[in-house]
C-alpha cells in the first residue's frame, strides 16, 4: 500500500523556477512515451501531436485574492480568498498571529471592511467572510487586491507576473491559483497547432487556495481533498466524442482539466454541466476520458504528484523526475513541463 513517503523525493532549491522564460514557448518539455523519454522545448509541441488530436483547456481566470490588513484589534492580518460565494460572502485562508473570532471584524487595504461569520472545511481551515455595508466582492477585490503568487515564488507579485501568471485564454475569473500547463501556450502556438489539424476545446475549473494545502495523513486513504468547482459545456462533451470516432487522443492541458474530466465521467459517461469535485486520484485509479496529460513538474508529497504517477505510472514518473533533476529543468508553476501517455 502506497503512502506518503513513496511520493518525497529531493529538489534542489535552485530548481525551483521564481520568473517564467523570456517567451512562454521557450520553455522546455519532456515527453514519456512507450516508457522512453525524450527532451524537447515546448514550442517543439506541434510535432508530439498529429491530426484529429483534441486538446481540452482550462479557462479559467486568476483573481487578486491576496489582500492585507487588519482585525479588530488592530492586529495585522493575511487573507488568501478561497472562493468568492456571492457578491456579499467569501470563504477565505487567513494568517495572523491570533485567528479572529466569530462576529469580529476585519479591515483589508483600507478599502474592504468584512466580518468573519465562522469557519468551513474539513479541519477549519477557511473562514467565512461577510462584506460589510453595500458592495460588490467581486469588484472590491480586483480593484483592491493583489494577485496570489504561489508561496515557494518569493518575490511579490510584479507587473510582469499580472501577465504571465495568466494563461492568453483567460476568460472566466475564479481561481486563485492559475492552470499552469496552459502558460506555456501563446497565440502563435495556437495557430500552430490549428493548421496541423488539432482541435481545441474549453472547460472551466476555479483552482482554490486549498491546492497548496499539503497533506497531513501518512496513509493516502485518509486524505480527504478540497472542493472546487468547475463546468463543462456540451460542446467539449461533443468535441471529446467526435475525437473519439477519428480515432484523436484526448489531451488534457494541466491536472485541472484532467480532474474536471474524470470528474464528470464519474456516472460512467461524460456529461456536461457545473458541479464541485473533490476528486483525488491516486495510483489504482481507473482513467476514463484523457489519453495524454501536459503538465508542469509538481511538490513532494503532493496530492498532483500521486495524480500523474496515477496516471504514468510510478516508477515511471520516479526515473522522469530523477532524470530532469539531472538536466536542470525547471520545476513548479513557472517551470518546464511533461506530456504524459497514459500508462
Amino acid at each position: 500500500m502506497l503512502t506518503l513517503d513513496d511520493f518525497d523525493f529531493d529538489l534542489p532549491g535552485e530548481l525551483i523556477a521564481q520568473h517564467p522564460t523570456a517567451e512562454r514557448t521557450a520553455s522546455r518539455l519532456l515527453q514519456l512515451a512507450d516508457g522512453a523519454l525524450a527532451d524537447y522545448r515546448f514550442g517543439e509541441l506541434p510535432q508530439l501531436l498529429q491530426s484529429g488530436d483534441l486538446l481540452v483547456f482550462n479557462d479559467t481566470r486568476v483573481i487578486r485574492a491576496r489582500l492585507f490588513g487588519r482585525k479588530q484589534s488592530g492586529g495585522q492580518i493575511e487573507v488568501l480568498i478561497e472562493r468568492i460565494v456571492d457578491p456579499q460572502h467569501a470563504v477565505a485562508q487567513l494568517r495572523a498571529s491570533k485567528s479572529p473570532r466569530p462576529g469580529s471584524r476585519i479591515l483589508l487595504e483600507d478599502s474592504i471592511e468584512l466580518v468573519v461569520r465562522g469557519r468551513s472545511g474539513e479541519q477549519g481551515e477557511f473562514f467565512v467572510l461577510e462584506l460589510v455595508g453595500e458592495g460588490d466582492l467581486w469588484h472590491l477585490i480586483e480593484q483592491h487586491g493583489r494577485l496570489p503568487l504561489p508561496p515557494y515564488i518569493q518575490h511579490a507579485a510584479s507587473a510582469a507576473d499580472e501577465a504571465r501568471y495568466q494563461t492568453v485564454f483567460a476568460r472566466c475569473p475564479g481561481a486563485v491559483a492559475a492552470p499552469t500547463a496552459g502558460l506555456h501556450f501563446d497565440a502563435a502556438l495556437l495557430a500552430r497547432l490549428a493548421e496541423g489539424g488539432v482541435e481545441v476545446a474549453w472547460l472551466t475549473l476555479h483552482v482554490g487556495a486549498g491546492t497548496f494545502q499539503p497533506v497531513r495523513v501518512h496513509q493516502l486513504s485518509e486524505h480527504r481533498m478540497h472542493a472546487e468547482r468547475f463546468e463543462i459545456p456540451p460542446a467539449t462533451v461533443a468535441a471529446i466524442a467526435r475525437a473519439r470516432a477519428r480515432g484523436g487522443r484526448v489531451i488534457a492541458v494541466g491536472t485541472t482539466s484532467l480532474r474536471a474530466l474524470e470528474a464528470a465521467a464519474q456516472p460512467g459517461e461524460l456529461r456536461s454541466g457545473a458541479a464541485e469535485t473533490d476528486i483525488f486520484i491516486t495510483p489504482g485509479y481507473e482513467f476514463r476520458v484523457v489519453d495524454r496529460l501536459i503538465t508542469n513538474f509538481h511538490l513532494p508529497k503532493s496530492t498532483l504528484l500521486m495524480l500523474v504517477s496515477a496516471f504514468a505510472g510510478v516508477d515511471t514518473i520516479r526515473g522522469a523526475y530523477d532524470h530532469a533533476i539531472r538536466q536542470r529543468y525547471r520545476f513548479f508553476s513557472y517551470g518546464d513541463a511533461m506530456l504524459l501517455t497514459r500508462h
